[in-house]
């Protein structure tokens, strides 16, 4: 039983040329080109089911499903720690009855390339600007995370709120899991406990299949957009021996804290769920990303 737990608790831890090309004048005769005519973005075939691309000469592998005429903003899921896109394949196919909504794999994760060396949040945004460009153009987008890929969309919306219209966040990542656990969990501690401090540790510290160093940060706004954070019911991580309660605390907080992305923030409970919410109950987090993609559509229309 105790490993069990150390590998749920460990994984809830730890979880955790860009675009289209410009069209230019190949092919036209310079007595043609006209210097005050817009740039234009070539439009590539709308993705169907699974395939890769190329983002900054690194494959991505990357599935889009749902009817890409639909209109209103593309769901961009991110998955948590060690989990690739297949992971999401349910969650993303019932979403796509009523949404164009797109995964992929972040270097290092499922079927992508390896990172070539250690990343940062300002890395791994690259790369998910990248598969943006090509799902949504220029397009908003609605980002869904799970555990990191929570904490890796909250940490990108500040920057690219002309793009990002509307954020869920499913049991994220605290934005100050590194100090959390290193206060929860004293240096003092001994046996399992001790074990699950330095794993985590480790892994924050880029010793992850990304390569991601993850640190602390303050949570910082991204306007008005909607955002709705969904925080696990079921105290799992109480199980962790003596500590448990102090990780399930800090993790509590910590969600509490991201309702300072916007100022239209919301915060729920999905009541029977450990940290896999899109599993365990899957209604809540397609409600709550429905929920989110219509209202961010509605704004969109307003402005």
């Amino acid at each position: 039983m105790l490993p069990r737990i150390r590998t749920s608790v460990v994984a809830a831890l730890c979880c955790t040329v860009l675009g289209a090309g410009v069209a230019g004048c190949d092919g036209e005769s310079l007595d043609d080109w006209d210097p005050l005519a817009p740039a234009t973005r070539t439009a590539a075939a709308p993705i169907s089911g699974t395939t890769k691309i190329e983002v900054a000469g690194r494959s991505v592998n990357v599935s889009c499903s749902g009817d890409p005429e639909k209109g209103g903003p593309v769901v961009v899921l991110l998955a948590g720690a060690g989990d690739g896109l297949d992971k999401l394949a349910a969650f993303q196919k019932t979403l796509s009855e009523h949404n164009r909504v797109c995964s992929y794999d972040r270097l290092g994760e499922g079927a992508s390339d390896k990172p070539d060396g250690p990343q940062s949040f300002s890395s791994t945004g690259k790369i998910l600007t990248g598969v943006i460009d090509r799902v949504a153009g220029d397009g908003p987008v609605v980002l869904a995370g799970h555990s990191l890929g929570g904490l890796i969309a909250a940490r990108y919306a500040p920057d690219h709120q002309d793009r990002v219209k509307g954020l869920v966040l499913m049991d994220a990542t605290p934005s100050t899991m590194l100090h959390d656990i290193s206060t929860a969990i004293p240096e003092s501690a001994t046996g399992p406990a001790a074990e699950l401090r330095a794993q985590n540790l480790a892994v924050f510290k880029g010793e992850n299949p990304e390569k991601l160093v993850v640190p602390d940060g303050k949570v910082r706004s991204a306007g008005d957009i909607p955002v709705e954070v969904i925080q696990h019911g079921t105290p799992y991580l109480a199980a962790v021996p003596t500590y448990g309660p102090r990780l399930e605390r800090a993790w509590a907080a910590g969600q509490r804290r991201w309702l300072a992305l916007s100022s239209d923030s919301t915060l729920s409970t999905a009541a029977k769920s450990g940290h896999y919410i899109y599993v365990d109950q899957p209604d809540v987090a397609v409600k709550a990303v429905e929920r989110v993609t219509a209202q961010a559509a509605r704004q969109a229309e307003d402005e």
